[in-house]
């Protein structure tokens, strides 16, 4: 079911998997309400080089040209549309998404729009998938983790997988972004599922 889906890109290393999500999404039609932190700015520059002080005509760029739509949300608006249960959305996804981001929507501080979308996914009652991108794992990082898996947040770690023998990064990227797709009900085609196709018996 095509749909509206906010999608927020945080600090933690990469980038990529929030770049390549949106991709996806608007290429099967959905609309994308983007939120990118100042950090998430920061990151996609040093990872993938994007001019942050050209940012309409990044998002233009990578993110233009498909059949869905996207409406952009500087992360101070906190007044935009997804800040408000009222605004239908399928949900939310935080990719990647940083410890301090997390730690903000565990204690419900909504200190900025992306957070403050996120508490309304979870008032609301709506589908929230968070992909955090960290190493080691403190006590605080976990706790938090655990206090939202609770609530019913989807914790969707980014851990590649090599049983489907990945022969580059952007098959590494496309599994992880599948997994979320997964979580989030849509079909696609981005990685072969254990048993599709295979030669080998599975252990």
């Amino acid at each position: 079911m095509i749909g509206n889906w906010v999608v927020g890109i945080t600090g933690a290393s990469g980038a990529i998997y929030g770049v390549r999500l949106c991709q996806v999404l608007l290429e099967q039609g959905h609309d994308v309400h983007l939120i990118i932190t100042e950090a998430g700015w920061r990151v996609l520059h040093d990872e993938l080089d994007w001019q942050v002080s050209k940012r309409k005509e990044m998002l233009t760029e990578h993110f233009g040209g498909y059949p869905g739509q996207t409406h952009f949300h500087p992360i101070a608006d906190i007044g935009a549309s997804v800040a408000s249960g009222s605004f239908r959305t399928r949900g939310m996804v935080v990719i990647p998404c940083s410890m301090g981001t997390l730690s903000g929507i565990a204690r419900a501080a909504s200190d900025n729009l992306l957070e403050r979308t996120a508490d309304v996914m979870l008032k609301e009652g709506r589908s929230l998938i968070l992909v955090p991108r960290e190493t080691p794992l403190h006590a605080i990082h976990l706790e938090n983790m655990l206090t939202l898996s609770r609530m019913g947040v989807r914790i969707l770690p980014a851990m590649p997988a090599f049983y489907n023998r990945p022969k580059s990064l952007e098959e590494m990227v496309d599994f992880l972004v599948g997994k979320v797709l997964d979580s989030m009900g849509i079909e696609h085609s981005l990685y072969r599922r254990w048993g599709e196709n295979d030669e080998h018996t599975q252990p």
